[in-house]
């Protein structure tokens, strides 16, 4: 009797899947309910930055590392919308969940700190890889860039996803209001985004800043998107994906780690 008690406790065998897709599923709808905010905008978004610089700067800037500058530039414009839109999923996610007092729905039902983790970034993943793939097809049709090695840009897209999916994670837990999250979105992502080689080569930094710019994981998945887009690169592809493998595992980690604590979950 007590070994059937023991068993009844999960009744989902080692991974509740139902509860893990059914997880994953609500951060999906989530974002495709409103699609013309979370995809259509980040299409727009790219194709601004894109029309400004070229406006601004296009025409006297030259070839960067032997590319003409818009096609250097849009890898960059396209790892930062992904990794800005899978960071906003799942902190949005959990920061709202929190203010609104219904988090609890999400921490009663029988599932691990894993199964909740892997949950919310699919979600993250989905929503960055259907960002990446309208913004790719909108660079197609307008500068007919195609991927130099589609495979490892959908690596370095999904391991964007996750990493920042993650991060978003570990701020939506930390945050309690949203003047907290706003904070950690505009002085701590927003800038490590802008300031990783997005919009130019670290080549032309000074060396310390040169060097302050490789210790930034978001400087390696823009770095690696660029050499699997136009076969360009700043630093070797092989090091960005072990880097960007090593800070998605350890952001996942920070994460779990909050998860089954009940850091600022639990009262």
């Amino acid at each position: 009797m007590e070994q059937d008690v023991a068993l009844g406790v999960r009744r989902f065998g080692r991974v509740n899947w139902l509860g893990l897709y059914t997880l994953a599923a609500r951060e999906v709808m989530r974002f495709a309910a409103v699609w013309t905010q979370t995809l259509l905008a980040p299409l727009v978004t790219a194709a601004l930055f894109l029309m400004i610089f070229n406006l601004a700067i296009g025409p006297r800037r030259g070839d960067v590392m032997g590319v003409p500058f818009l096609t250097f530039l849009a890898p960059g414009i396209l790892m930062m919308t992904v990794i800005q839109n899978a960071f906003a999923n799942t902190s949005s996610s959990v920061v709202i969940s929190k203010v609104q007092g219904n988090i609890v729905d999400t921490l009663m039902p029988p599932l691990s700190a894993l199964e909740m983790v892997l949950g919310y970034l699919a979600g993250a993943v989905a929503r960055g890889v259907a960002v990446a793939l309208t913004i790719a097809l909108g660079l197609w049709l307008a500068l007919g860039l195609m991927p130099y090695a589609p495979g490892l840009a959908l690596v370095f897209v999904v391991l964007g996803a996750a990493f920042m999916g993650a991060l978003g994670m570990v701020a939506g837990i930390y945050a309690n209001k949203f003047d907290q999250m706003a904070a950690i979105t505009n002085f701590i992502v927003t800038p490590l985004a802008f300031l990783s080689g997005t919009f130019y080569s670290v080549q032309a930094l000074p060396p310390v800043l040169n060097t302050i710019t490789h210790w930034n994981p978001i400087f390696y998945l823009i770095d690696g998107l660029r050499w699997s887009m136009i076969g360009v690169s700043d630093s070797s592809p092989w090091l960005g994906l072990a880097v960007c493998a090593a800070a998605t595992f350890a952001v996942g980690l920070v994460a779990w780690i909050m998860i089954k604590t009940g850091y600022r979950l639990k009262a």
